[in-house]
């Protein structure tokens, strides 16, 4: 039995048991319903986007077990007007997210350590340690007062001693300056009702301070739940509960932000959700909108709802058995499914129609309709199909579960199509058609392409070549960052980290086989051009350490006894605050009064005239503002003076451990300039010059570029596949060579134009929008085989033919659903649905006007050629 005449009894015996049918249909969709409902999940895990069996992901997840501290982290980034409320921040966070159980399995400061308090004037430039060794000594008096007295009142009673040194004459105030104006500005602070902490580390320091970059760092891991949208959602929640509570938080003066691997993840998904709901609504009302424009008759339009609902329904059923567990990539099948399984009920619809008008009685429009229409439209879902099957083979494993339960629900949607459709026509009853269904200027704009064939068939030629020439130069964005919503908390935190080579995310790692190997590797990778610096357990233990140490020894021989508390202190009360106030202006005053410039005094009186006159409150505010920190950060004197030397073995297990496995295996960890880490081309330089001395290396970096080309390689073998099948899918269907050219030539061309599309808007390839060229191939056979198929059956209209009616009508509702994604607010899935619309637009311009020019230029082999 012929494949048409089998369709059409399928069809009429839908129509004989149309109440079976629809009853039938309607449980099956809700059974389908419910069972997804319970079996079907969704992940958004990204690991699990690609195959396991890749090298760069054995080589990753064999990176991970070794290394599990640096997985599945949540990071908060900690910065404030001072480094003591950043560091005091940084600490709190640390111990309340230790002590969250529920929703914490640790907490770690990376930056903050015992060994880095005693030993890291080590690891300053030795000109650097000289300069900030001289700065701390020329402090002395300070130090030996306020470590007598950390408060106030030891302060000023220090300001007194430099009045009474510039009386006698013999101070040179210009070490003192930066503190001066320090203090100054503590104290204006206080008078003005705004009194802010001094920072002691800023003031001792000087510009080494800077050295340790502006932000601290708590890295924990969350307790995720794979089975919520947003598996660190809960932890994140209760990080930010915690944060909002703490001293210098809740003051303004320091933030906490959050990013690290989950909480993009988490943000990610967000960010595809985000709109959705209002997305769908307006895709959905605008879809009803056309197919009034194109049925006429809501008694069609819900019979194509109806047909829609049950082919996503059984999707979703086939989606649970067969996949179990959607990804980030096969959640949106839905989408696709409805863009273009609508296509199919539009196109029997408006047939139906047509041959409503030339057969008044419905079962016979039924048949004849079936006869048309069931093998063009059972051709266009196979070739759709195809286009979504062929990554099934891939190692793209998050589109290979989209291209399978896409593929199959092109197949569903075709039998819905056949089957449920025509039994919801009978039920529905739609009214006959008076006049002819089609374009009424159709015939007209048909007679004009005839004419002006030659002229448009060579500016399609222009257009392809051009298309042609310019696909070289279409770019691809290798960078996921780049497809995430960059106003995010996460992303914005990321993206200023990239700018310092300390906190650089695209780094390269390698395993070398021991603490020796790896030191010698990283002085081999260290003068690659791209290459900012590189760390392994070597890093941790100082250069020169002689000659620093010796640095550090005069030091603590001239500041040792100065900075030895003698007894415990009474805490300075507000009465004696103010006295000492009163008689250190007294001696500034004083010294004030000698010939000679006395820079920075002045107003360091009378800020301590009018401290002198304030209320207790006041004076007991400046106590806290000049001396908060300073007990804090003499102990961290006192240990730094306290260096000694360093071997690897006196590393903290703490530390040792990020960088040397059990068994011995080192970890060297490369990062890049900040130049080759902004762009694909820089980043992918990067790993190259370091993966050709270390072909083994793994990492950030290794993993963005090396995702990139199993991305490529996946769609170029999908492409390839689609296209053979297709052109078999055609050859077997139409059988002339000739025929399965005209199908595909117009196909070609919407690809050419496509890229010229892209590469003039631009409008660059990524991670989520390369998925349109190869379903362009299938939506592309989709249209061009109605019109071929009726060409061949001698129906000369094109334009003016219902066909395309259904056509125009069917691409404005797919452009609707690939519009709801444009507008989406994650750039991924935005760039996704602008580069499916570019190529929905070039195939509706490639079927409505090329192919009919190009019908017009071909003579049928039955067709005489006077009529050509």
């Amino acid at each position: 039995m012929p494949l048409s005449a089998l369709l059409v009894r399928l069809a009429d015996a839908s129509r004989r048991h149309a109440v079976r049918v629809v009853v039938g249909g309607v449980l099956l969709a809700v059974l389908s319903v419910l069972f997804a409902a319970g079996h079907l999940g969704i992940t958004t895990n990204t690991d699990a986007l690609f195959a396991a069996s890749l090298p760069w992901r054995r080589a990753e997840i064999a990176f991970d077990r070794a290394f599990p501290q640096f997985n599945n982290l949540l990071v908060f980034v900690i910065d404030a007007k001072e480094p003591e409320e950043a560091d005091a921040t940084a600490h709190a966070l640390a111990v309340a997210l230790r002590a969250d159980h529920a929703h914490f399995l640790d907490a770690v400061r990376p930056d903050s350590s015992p060994y880095f308090d005693r030993e890291g004037l080590l690891f300053l430039p030795t000109a650097k340690l000289r300069a900030l060794m001289d700065r701390t000594i020329a402090a002395q008096p300070f130090l030996g007062q306020l470590t007598a007295d950390p408060s106030a009142r030891g302060l000023f009673s220090a300001l007194a001693l430099i009045g009474v040194g510039v009386q006698k004459g013999g101070v040179d105030l210009t070490p003192y300056l930066p503190a001066l104006a320090a203090f100054h500005q503590a104290l204006a602070g206080v008078l003005a009702g705004k009194p802010r902490p001094l920072s002691w580390q800023t003031l001792l320091a000087g510009p080494t301070a800077k050295l340790a970059g502006q932000y601290r760092f708590v890295l924990a891991h969350p307790r995720l739940n794979y089975g919520d949208l947003e598996p660190g959602g809960a932890a994140t929640r209760a990080a930010r509960a915690i944060a909002a509570k703490l001293p210098f938080v809740r003051s303004g003066a320091a933030r906490v932000r959050i990013t690290g691997q989950i909480a993009l993840s988490d943000e990610e998904f967000a960010s595809v959700a985000e709109g959705m709901v209002w997305g769908l609504a307006v895709s959905l009302a605008l879809i009803t909108l056309w197919l009034i424009l194109a049925v006429r008759s809501w008694r069609l339009i819900l019979p194509i709802l109806m047909t829609l609902g049950l082919g996503l329904s059984l999707t979703l059923l086939f989606a649970s058995v067969a996949v179990g567990t959607l990804n980030l990539v096969s959640v949106g099948f839905g989408v696709l499914f409805v863009g273009i399984a609508v296509d199919f009920s539009i196109q029997f619809c408006v047939r139906y129609r047509e041959r409503r008008f030339e057969f008044p009685d419905p079962a016979e429009a039924l048949r004849r309709t079936a006869a048309r229409v069931g093998t063009q439209i059972l051709v266009a879902a196979a070739a759709t199909a195809t286009g979504f099957l062929a990554f099934v083979p891939t190692s793209f494993v998050g589109v290979a579960e989209l291209g399978l339960i896409a593929g199959v629900g092109m197949l569903i949607a075709f039998a819905c199509t056949v089957t449920f459709l025509p039994a919801a026509i009978t039920l529905f009853r739609p009214r006959g058609e008076a006049t002819m269904v089609g374009f009424g200027h159709g015939a007209a704009l048909d007679a004009m392409i005839r004419r002006h064939r030659r002229p448009i068939l060579a500016v399609f030629a222009v257009l392809a070549l051009a298309g042609a020439v310019a696909a070289p130069h279409l770019g691809f964005d290798a960078n996921p960052l780049d497809t995430k919503n960059p106003n995010t908390e996460a992303m914005r935190t990321l993206r200023d980290l990239m700018g310092s080579p300390l906190t650089n995310p695209f780094t390269i790692d390698i395993l070398t086989p021991n603490v020796g190997a790896a030191a010698a590797l990283a002085k081999r990778i260290a003068p690659l051009p791209g290459v900012d610096d590189t760390r392994s357990l070597a890093s941790f233990v100082p250069a020169h350490q002689k000659r620093k140490l010796a640095i550090i020894a005069d030091a603590a021989q001239i500041l040792g006894p100065t900075l030895l508390p003698l007894s415990p202190v009474v805490p300075a009360d507000a009465a004696q605050i103010r006295l000492a106030a009163k008689t250190a202006r007294a001696q500034l005053l004083a010294a004030l009064r000698r010939p000679g410039p006395h820079p920075g005094l002045a107003p360091i009186a009378a800020d301590l005239g009018r401290l002198a006159k304030a209320p207790d409150s006041v004076l007991m505010a400046a106590n806290a503002a000049l001396t908060r920190f300073l007990p804090e950060e003499l102990s961290r004197l006192r240990a730094a003076l306290s260096a000694g030397p360093v071997t690897a073995a006196q590393i903290p297990p703490a530390i040792a451990r990020d960088w040397v496995l059990p068994d011995g295996r080192a970890r060297v960890q490369v990062v890049p300039t900040e130049a080759a880490s902004r762009t694909s081309a820089g980043l992918a330089a990067f790993v190259h010059q370091v993966l050709a001395v270390a072909p083994d290396a793994g990492g950030p970096a290794v993993t963005v570029v090396a995702t990139a080309r199993t991305i490529v390689d996946s769609f170029r073998t999908a492409g390839l596949l689609a296209l053979a099948a297709i052109t078999v899918i055609l050859a077997i269907t139409l059988r002339r060579a000739r025929e399965v050219a005209l199908v595909l030539a117009p196909l070609l061309l919407s690809a050419l134009l496509t890229l010229l599309v892209a590469v003039l808007v631009p409008l660059p390839l990524n991670y989520a929008n390369i998925i349109a060229l190869p379903l362009l191939l299938g939506v592309g056979v989709a249209f061009n085989i109605y019109f071929v198929m009726n060409w061949r059956s001698g129906r000369h209209a094109v334009l003016g033919s219902a066909t395309a009616r259904a056509i125009l009508f069917s691409a404005l509702t797919t452009g609707t659903a690939f519009g709801s994604l444009a507008a989406s607010h994650h750039p991924g899935t935005a760039s996704m649905g602008e580069l499916l619309l570019v190529s929905l637009g070039t195939t509706l311009l490639a079927s409505l006007v090329f192919v009919p020019a190009l019908l017009a230029s071909v003579r049928r082999e039955d067709q005489p050629p006077s009529s050509a």
